[in-house]
């Protein structure tokens, strides 16, 4: 029997519809024709997107500042969209911290730069 991780149901169907982008529109593109065609891949298939959601930051009860997740997918899983050569340790550091700031706890950093789909998978 398979072990099911927090929200792997959510982020299965993240990843199928993300391969789906990458393997109809290739590499090549910036983030946000991803992104858009991510979002309507999603819609397509009956999930709940939010595009661009502002989250707020806290320090000891005291908004500090804001910061827009690129898609949260159900209301549980923050998705960051990247077109670079490769996941960088600051982008890894930067979507640990967003789901620190946020509440949420998984997030997916998907890389649509590479011929093959590069993700991961973070737990908070």
């Amino acid at each position: 029997m398979a072990k099911k991780f927090k929200h792997s149901e959510i982020t299965e169907k993240i990843l199928g519809a993300a391969f789906e982008v990458h393997n109809t529109l290739g590499c090549g593109f910036l983030e946000k024709v991803y992104e858009n065609a991510l979002i309507e891949e999603l819609r397509l298939r009956g999930v709940k997107v939010e595009a661009q959601k502002e989250i707020q930051v806290f320090y000891k009860n005291k908004k500090v500042g804001t910061y827009i997740a690129d898609l949260v997918i159900e209301g549980k899983v923050i998705v960051g969209l990247k077109a670079v050569e490769s996941i960088s340790t600051v982008h890894m550091a930067q979507v640990l911290n967003y789901l620190k700031a946020s509440g949420y706890e998984v997030g997916l950093i998907l890389n649509f730069a590479k011929t093959k789909l590069e993700y991961q998978r973070f737990v908070w």
